[in-house]
């Protein structure tokens, strides 16, 4: 399983509403709005790399409101 934080900034005064609509995304664990650079911040899984790759390209940067993306992968040692 792999798993990564993704970093999210919005349009001004969606934040919200953006994270409401990543949750319902298959593969996302978590979604809440924070303050500071970012405006959402998700954690997701997926099985693979590549799956976790399509899980964001595919989905959730196509939610509408979204202006950036920046995906920090889970390490374990």
């Amino acid at each position: 399983m792999v798993q990564a934080y993704i970093l999210v900034q919005t349009d001004i005064g969606r934040a919200s509403e953006v994270a409401r609509a990543i949750m319902l995304i298959d593969g996302v664990t978590a979604s809440d709005d924070v303050t500071g650079p970012y405006d959402v911040i998700v954690r997701a899984e997926a099985g693979s790399v590549d799956d976790l790759g399509k899980l964001i390209l595919a989905k959730v940067q196509a939610v509408a409101g979204i202006t950036r993306t920046l995906t920090c992968p889970v390490v374990t040692f």
